[in-house]
């Protein structure tokens, strides 16, 4: 009997590689003998690097705000994929009806990291400081913890962020803790980068809140693909992608796409969810912070929705 391929789409940045990688190596222990064929495609997101992360969608006219996952959808619906491998904090909270996140790998640490080329957290920054950052959401609790700071747009992948605080383009920027992690750094020493040294300062999520999906690697196939539910299925990690549709699935209901300045995350204990959430006015003004617990994850989602409207 012929083993089966599935071939796997992802973005080409150093960190989309390293979470198709890892998705390959599940599938292969899962399943001995598969073949598997990578697609790396080039999405907006990657393109536009010229223009704000939250203009992107509105100056290419991405109505669904994925643009970072267009193209992969393209490919997944023209069958040159099978499963696309996102970070899921990426992918829109709604999907077009032939698409679905049928799983995810274990989420990895979910905080932000405040990266400075001197050591010292948030706190330590000077008045004034400048902040680079493509999050809209990370923009907005940093001015609301730091209102003297001075919070400036900054694009381009993981090494390229790192290169730029280390030779002084800002003082400090802000990434996922689970990119840095998923690249090799460690939030106990400081890193060596071209242009000199950075200091990793992780903020704990109770203080600075992630966003949705954030830490999980999720696979995108299409609903009439059987094969490839299959596959994703036999190496999703329950906890994750039940945590992962709660935060989703609030973000929805809020109307939320990737871009709306707000911090959810969710801790799952036994059967036991906790999910808290930080929304931020487009206007300006103090967050509403509200908490839900419960055991069925879209009733979580729901009753902390609720519980902010």
């Amino acid at each position: 009997m012929n083993a089966p391929t599935i071939k796997i789409g992802t973005r080409g940045s150093a960190l989309a590689l390293y979470q198709a990688g890892a998705t390959e190596d599940a599938l292969r222990v899962a399943h001995p003998g598969i073949e598997l064929v990578r697609e790396v495609i080039r999405t907006t997101g990657d393109r536009r690097t010229d223009v704000a992360l939250s203009q992107v969608a509105k100056v290419e006219g991405v109505l669904d705000k994925g643009v970072f996952t267009k193209e992969l959808e393209t490919a997944l619906s023209d069958g040159v994929i099978d499963i696309a491998v996102h970070s899921l904090k990426d992918v829109p909270t709604v999907l077009a009806p032939e698409f679905e996140i049928a799983g995810t790998l274990e989420r990895a640490p979910v905080r932000d990291v405040l990266i400075t080329r001197a050591e010292g957290g948030l706190d330590a920054l000077p008045e004034g400081a400048t902040v680079g950052t493509s999050s809209v959401r990370r923009a907005k609790q940093l001015q609301w913890l730091r209102p003297d700071l001075k919070v400036v747009d900054l694009r381009g992948n993981v090494p390229t962020r790192l290169k730029k605080v280390a030779r002084g383009d800002c003082d400090a920027i802000m990434l996922a803790e689970a990119g840095l992690v998923r690249l090799g750094h460690s939030m106990d020493e400081p890193a060596e980068v071209r242009g000199g040294k950075v200091y990793f300062s992780p903020l704990e999520v109770t203080e600075f809140f992630p966003a949705a999906g954030q830490g999980a690697i999720g696979f995108e196939i299409r609903k009439d693909d059987e094969e490839a539910r299959a596959m994703v299925e036999s190496i999703l990690h329950a906890g994750t992608f039940l945590q992962a549709r709660a935060e989703r699935e609030f973000l929805r209901l809020l109307d939320g796409g990737c871009h709306t300045p707000v911090g959810v995350f969710s801790i799952l204990d036994g059967d036991r969810l906790t999910m808290e959430a930080r929304v931020f006015p487009d206007e300006g003004g103090e967050p509403r912070t509200a908490k839900a617990v419960g055991e069925e994850p879209l009733e979580v989602a729901r009753n902390l929705f609720e519980s902010l409207v």
